[in-house]
């Protein structure tokens, strides 16, 4: 095997020496997540997808330009009204959605919540905020966006919380 094969094999990527030099036929969606908890109740986003409500924690991708801590600012003020500051990083997850393949790298971070914007434009396909504990989120289970909400929940709770440090910036 190449060095190059062998490289891509590594980082996960399809090698095919067919393709135009440089272009990966696998590229992975870097996104962002956000726990907000308060007395027990996390801050969930209630949003429209595929013809149904479903449920997640603040989340989205990452824009060009901005950092993976200003995107999870960013995304949990758009979808919820939200500003938070963040406090820790709770861990890096990877995820292939079985409805369509992509794969996600998810960067979630802890947060507190600081200021709320009853008024804010909220992104387009957002139902709305909700504050919900964790017993309450079990119960609705199948509205689930992906099983990612109850690991990243699970893991705030057990104590996985990593240094903003963790997150080095662009050189």
């Amino acid at each position: 095997m190449r060095y190059r094969e062998q490289a891509h094999s590594y980082i996960g990527l399809h090698f095919n020496p067919r393709l135009e030099e440089g272009f990966m036929e696998w590229l992975p969606h870097i996104t962002v997540a956000t726990i907000v908890e308060d007395n027990g109740r996390f801050l969930m986003v209630e949003e429209h997808k595929a013809g149904r409500n479903v449920l997640n924690q603040p989340a989205g991708h990452l824009d060009p330009d901005e950092t993976l801590i200003e995107a999870a600012v960013r995304e949990t003020l758009e979808e919820t009204g939200w500003d938070v500051e963040p406090t820790g990083v709770i861990g890096i997850y990877l995820y292939t959605a079985p409805s369509n393949g992509v794969t996600y790298q998810r960067v979630c971070f802890s947060a507190k919540a600081v200021k709320h914007h009853p008024d804010y434009q909220l992104d387009d396909g957002i139902v709305g905020a909700k504050w919900l504990t964790r017993d309450e989120l079990i119960a609705q289970r199948d509205n689930w966006r992906s099983e990612l909400i109850i690991r990243c929940i699970d893991d705030y709770l057990a104590g996985h919380h990593f240094s903003l440090e963790l997150i080095r910036p662009s050189l």
